[in-house]
């Protein structure tokens, strides 16, 4: 482990450094957009604009990649993604941070992506694993310490918009001074939609429904705390307990599905969340349309904090349940181009789900937010219990459930060691 760390310590730096600002930044910018007094359509529209780039990235970037090469690809939207921060600093208005959003949504996929392929490039097929192990801590630390850092700054000022510039500069300066070569650039295939539900109805459509819901959580709760009057640290707190909860919740999930009919797990874990979901409005004590408004932590906001800790515990992890369920149905070899083709679902939900919940939080009042996420979790749930009455379970041996960032694009899911994937080019080096 130590030695995989010491030949990759520039990559995960810089990584680190990048992720740390990329949590920074979506907190930010949902309590400004309250502050600013945005209404919630715009705010969801602004958030969607982050999705809909990093959609449109993730699957023209690997083109671009063959073609220009990975460290001028990084370089170009590692600074363009510098930029594009700073935008909503100098123009406050609604239409425009949409655009920047969309922009910033497009680069970060591209640095994902060049960033994956080089980790593939450390990893051969004995350390792959370490690796993938590595770039999911990083991932759970680096954002959660990024939600904290709006304790130490004013989301009014342009301060904070500066500090995220920096940081994602800084993120350049550690992988361009890698002595290492850019690795040969491999194309991923995927499995198409149709195919995919013609292999597993319940993992696509859990799969959607994951991308309305995570796009949602991440992108409009510091939105929702804002709204409710919580204090910054509040904000930055809950924030992190939905991150560190949802990361760590994902090895006992991922223990017990390989133990049972993995489709248990996803409903049980579904329902679970919504019935949190929903106690999350009823600890209140309060209307729909009204919450609490407390500005100090008393017991009813402490239950509130319990309550979200469990919800996304049992949320979060359904986007790696999904991938493990579609490939309990496909042989080994097509686990990447499976993975491939769930990217695409969970990123057609994940555009929608912010301008969605956005709208239910603008007809509904602010715990539309909590709807959306309930009536979603109750979709999956149904369609799961009646996927058992239409397909009896089969268990493949080589689909086990892996720990994953859910911000990880197919180059990374090689990284697996159950997906089969031909990495072990490294293994001479």
């Amino acid at each position: 482990m130590l030695k995989i760390i010491k030949n990759s310590w520039a990559l995960f730096t810089g990584y680190f450094i990048l992720m740390v600002a990329h949590g920074f930044q979506g907190n930010l910018l949902g309590v400004r957009s309250v502050v600013e007094e945005f209404n919630f359509l715009a705010t969801g529209a602004m958030m969607s604009g982050y999705f809909v780039g990093y959609f449109i990235g993730a699957n023209s970037i690997p083109n671009l990649v063959g073609k220009v090469g990975h460290i001028r690809i990084f370089a170009a939207f590692a600074s363009t993604a510098s930029l594009s921060i700073l935008i909503h600093a100098v123009i406050v208005n609604p239409m425009v941070w949409t655009v920047a959003r969309f922009i910033t949504g497009f680069s970060i996929v591209a640095i994902f992506i060049v960033m994956e392929s080089w980790l593939n490039d450390r990893a051969n097929n004995r350390t792959r694993g370490q690796i993938l192990s590595i770039y999911m801590f990083i991932t759970l630390i680096a954002i959660s310490l990024g939600s904290l850092l709006l304790n130490f700054s004013n989301p009014i000022k342009y301060e904070p918009f500066i500090l995220i510039s920096l940081l994602l500069s800084l993120a350049l300066v550690p992988i361009l001074l890698t002595k290492r070569k850019a690795p040969k650039f491999k194309k991923l295939g995927h499995i198409n939609i149709k195919g995919l539900y013609k292999i597993s109805p319940l993992a696509s459509v859990s799969m959607f429904c994951t991308g309305l819901i995570h796009s949602a959580l991440f992108s409009l709760g510091a939105v929702y705390a804002a709204t409710m009057n919580f204090t910054i640290l509040e904000i930055s707190l809950l924030v992190f307990t939905v991150t560190i909860s949802g990361g760590f919740f994902q090895w006992p999930v991922g223990y017990f599905s390989d133990k049972t009919d993995r489709r248990l797990i996803i409903i049980f874990c579904t329902f679970l969340a919504g019935i949190f979901a929903f106690l999350s409005i009823y600890v209140s004590g309060s209307s729909l349309e009204n919450m609490y408004l407390a500005i100090t932590v008393d017991k009813n906001k402490i239950l509130f904090f319990i309550f979200v800790a469990i919800y996304a515990g049992m949320a979060i992890p359904l986007f790696t349940l999904n991938l493990a369920y579609v490939n309990d149905y496909i042989e080994k070899e097509k686990f990447v181009a499976a993975g491939g083709g769930m990217q695409i679902i969970f990123g057609m939900g994940a555009m929608m789900g912010p301008f969605i919940c956005s709208t239910l939080m603008n007809s509904l009042g602010t715990n539309g937010f909590f709807i959306h996420l309930l009536f979603f979790h109750l979709v999956i749930g149904f369609f799961g219990l009646y996927r058992m009455t239409r397909r009896r379970y089969e268990d493949n041996p080589d689909s086990t459930f892996t720990p994953l960032p859910r911000n990880i694009t197919p180059l990374g899911i090689e990284l697996d060691p159950t997906t089969g994937a031909d990495i072990s080019n490294t293994e001479k080096k």
